[in-house]
C-alpha cells in the first residue's frame, strides 16, 4: 500500500454552512469521480471525492470530518490515491443529476465533458438555497435547473421530479448522477424507462481504498465499491442487491434507507 503525500492547506472555503473545500499545494492526476483517502496524523483516515486536481470539499457529517472543518490553513493532511473508477462520456448531449454532497464529483465530470464539446443539462439539488454547491462553476459549462426541498431557490422538489419533466421533452445520450442513494436508485429506474444509459457514484464505509480490506463489498458479488467502483454503469448495479435498499456500517451490520 502506497504512502500518504503529505500536503499543506493554502485555502479553505466556506461552501455552505456544512461544507467546507480545502485546497491543497499539489495537484492530482485524477479522473471525474475518483477518490483519495484522506489522512489526519491522529484521527484517521477516510476517503473523499476530488472536487478539482487539488482540493476536496468535505460536509461535515461525524467525527472525522468535524476534525476535517477544525483545520485551518498551513496545516497538513496526507492524500493517498488517486483509485477507482471515473465518469466515462458517450454521445453528444449528457444529462447530469446532482444532490448535495454529491456535486462534488458531478462537477469535474461536467467540467470536464464540457471541454470535449459535448451538451450538458445539469439538475442540481439541495435541501435549500444555502446549501447549493458550485454554481457558479455549473453555469459556466453547463445549462443549469436548479432544485431546492423547501422551495427557497429554484424548483422547488426533488431532482427526480425536474428529471422527469426534462425527459418528456428532450433525449440523452448519457445520464451520470451522485448524491442520495435513495435519489439515485430513482434516477436509475427513471433511465431505465427511457433506456438510457446511466453511471452511478456510489458510496461505502471504505478502509483501504484498494480493495483489499473487503470493508465496502456490496450484495451479493462481492463487488468493491473502492476497486470496482465507486462509479458503476446502470448494467452492474442489477448486480448489486443492496442498492437503493441498505448500506452496511463500520462493523458490518445492515442500514436500511
Amino acid at each position: 500500500m502506497e504512502k500518504p503525500v503529505i500536503c499543506k492547506i493554502k485555502e479553505i472555503i466556506k461552501e455552505s454552512p456544512t461544507v467546507k473545500t480545502f485546497i491543497i499545494d499539489r495537484d492530482f492526476d485524477f479522473k471525474p469521480g475518483q477518490f483519495a483517502m484522506l489522512w489526519l496524523p491522529g484521527v484517521d483516515e477516510k476517503p473523499f471525492g476530488f472536487s478539482s486536481k487539488n482540493s476536496f470539499s468535505v460536509a461535515k457529517v461525524g467525527y472525522f470530518t468535524k476534525k476535517m472543518h477544525e483545520l485551518k490553513e498551513g496545516d497538513i493532511i496526507g492524500v493517498r490515491g488517486p483509485y477507482g473508477t471515473y465518469f466515462e462520456p458517450i454521445g453528444d448531449k449528457i444529462l447530469a443529476v446532482a444532490g448535495g454532497i454529491g456535486a462534488v464529483p458531478i462537477i469535474t465530470a461536467v467540467e470536464d465533458f464540457s471541454k470535449q464539446g459535448i451538451e450538458i443539462t445539469t439538475i442540481l439539488g439541495a435541501r435549500s438555497k444555502d446549501e447549493l454547491l458550485f454554481l457558479d462553476r455549473f453555469e459556466k459549462v453547463s445549462r443549469l435547473e436548479i432544485c431546492t426541498d423547501d422551495g427557497s431557490f429554484g424548483f422547488k422538489g426533488f431532482t427526480t421530479e425536474k428529471m422527469k419533466e426534462i425527459l418528456k421533452e428532450e433525449r440523452f445520450d448519457l445520464i451520470i448522477t451522485c448524491g442520495p442513494e435513495i435519489m439515485m436508485k430513482k434516477v436509475v429506474d427513471i433511465s431505465n424507462e427511457h433506456n438510457i444509459p446511466v453511471q452511478v457514484s456510489m458510496e461505502r464505509y471504505m478502509k483501504c481504498g484498494i480493495g483489499i480490506c473487503g470493508q465496502c463489498c456490496v450484495d451479493d458479488e462481492g463487488l468493491c465499491v473502492c476497486k470496482d467502483g465507486p462509479v458503476f454503469w446502470g448494467d452492474k448495479l442489477k448486480f448489486i442487491k443492496e442498492f437503493g435498499k441498505y448500506k452496511r456500517d463500520a462493523s458490518g451490520k445492515k442500514v436500511y434507507y
